[in-house]
């Protein structure tokens, strides 16, 4: 069993990013672990695991324009099936 259901990726593309600030946000305010914040003060690639995709996607479209965004089900990759 996973405590943490949705894989969550994405790209940040903005100005002035900061990964240190976008990292303590998620973990002050995201329930989740595997999290990786990285990149520079235009381009932040975020990996999360959590079972609310959507509050990381609010978050992050206020910081930029997010694309690339992946949202996978890691239960259902788990038991062969499409994510």
């Amino acid at each position: 069993m996973l405590n943490y259901l949705f894989d969550t990726q994405l790209l940040i593309e903005g100005k002035d990013l900061d990964e240190d600030l976008i990292r303590d946000y998620f973990t002050e305010n995201f329930k989740g672990d595997c999290l990786l914040v990285v990149g520079d003060d235009e381009l932040i690639k975020i990996h999360f695991h959590t079972n609310e995709p959507w509050k990381v996607l609010e978050y992050c479209s206020g910081l930029g324009e997010i694309y690339d965004v992946v949202i996978e089900n890691m239960e259902r990759q788990s038991k062969g099936l499409k994510g």
